[in-house]
């Protein structure tokens, strides 16, 4: 019973990511990706310092998930915290679907 209910867990988070995925707008993405984190993280997600990282085409996922825990607090940093601070949910699946379009 309890391998059945985390494999309906695992696989219902696995459709919603899914359709976030498919809904998020990388258009809407690259134009709050260059008002908000281009300075940084540079054109086309390579970054111009080496203290930043690269972050074109990286996994949609991943990307979601950092700017969530930046954005609320779990994943800290002094750089990062204030500038996802402003970010919906829908705006971080835009940039994150403009980012992992991106080659690398």
């Amino acid at each position: 019973m309890t391998k059945a209910i985390v494999i309906a867990s695992i696989t219902i988070t696995a459709a919603f990511a899914a359709t976030a995925a498919r809904a998020a707008d990388p258009a809407a993405g690259k134009a709050k990706y260059e008002a908000t984190c281009v300075a940084c993280h540079g054109a086309n997600g390579i970054s111009v310092a080496p203290i930043y990282p690269n972050v074109a085409g990286q996994k949609y996922e991943y990307l979601v998930s950092q700017m969530q825990g930046f954005r609320d607090g779990t994943r800290q940093n002094p750089i990062m915290a204030p500038m996802a601070q402003g970010l919906s949910d829908i705006d971080i699946a835009h940039i994150a679907a403009y980012l992992s379009a991106l080659k690398q």
